[in-house]
């Protein structure tokens, strides 16, 4: 990657957070502060001239895994999770169109009167138009995770590399953690992501990022600057191709 931070590695990117990414210290919903920080790390980004996709997780909410778990219906579980989405991107976007920088919400779900329907040219258009592009309500489909949703879109939008931002630095050979002498790997591939069960994204995620040759890159969402880093060649991150 360059290391000239006027030219950017990649000039459309997806980027995946975690809805537990957006609860800061609490441990449900959304932390305001926290939503913030994370807009203005997007903001050093997009003005490089960057266009960026997001997809937010909705674990913070409800995540349909655990509801279906405790015995509901999985279906209905998981269109609970996909709600919980949309509430967290239009959180974001609130906080991004606060910084100036213009969004639109997509959903796979209509709901026309807070967000757009997914219509893929016309998503494609916003990225041209340099807006923010939040896509909600996963694939819109049950028993589809927000890291498949984030993948297939990455792939649609034709994406260059896909950054996925966690708690920590990079993808390791165990939890760092719990191990002190866990290494992180610079870079790893998909098959060995797999067959290793490194837990970078669900297995469908990784197959879809494979057959499509785009990169996945695993860095840490706390620490300042890193996203805008790591698209100047610097940062700690793996890279999974």
């Amino acid at each position: 990657m360059p290391a000239d931070p006027k030219n950017p590695a990649y000039s459309r990117v997806m980027l995946k957070i975690s809805g537990e990414a957006l609860m800061g210290d609490q441990g449900f919903g959304l932390h305001p502060p926290t939503v913030e920080r994370i807009a203005k790390e997007v903001q050093t980004v997009h003005s490089l001239g960057v266009e960026i996709c997001m997809v937010i997780g909705g674990g913070n909410i409800f995540r349909g895994l655990q509801g279906s778990a405790q015995g509901m219906e999985r279906t209905t579980a998981d269109y609970m999770g996909m709600l919980a989405t949309v509430m967290n991107a239009l959180a974001m976007q609130g906080a991004l169109e606060k910084l100036g920088i213009h969004t639109r919400v997509i959903s796979a779900i209509p709901m026309d009167q807070v967000c757009e329907p997914y219509i893929r040219r016309r998503a494609v258009r916003h990225l041209e138009k340099k807006r923010v592009v939040i896509f909600a309500a996963g694939t819109g489909n049950p028993y589809f995770t927000t890291d498949t949703a984030a993948t297939l879109r990455a792939n649609e939008m034709r994406c260059q590399a896909i950054f996925k931002g966690t708690k920590v630095d990079g993808v390791y050979d165990k939890d760092p953690v719990k191990h002190d002498d866990a290494v992180r790997y610079e870079t790893v591939s998909y098959d060995d992501v797999l067959a290793q069960h490194l837990g970078v994204m669900d297995a469908s995620a990784i197959a879809l990022a494979r057959e499509n040759d785009v990169p996945i890159i695993v860095f840490s969402l706390d620490e300042p600057g890193g996203f805008q880093g790591i698209l100047s060649g610097q940062g700690t991150y793996t890279k999974v191709c």
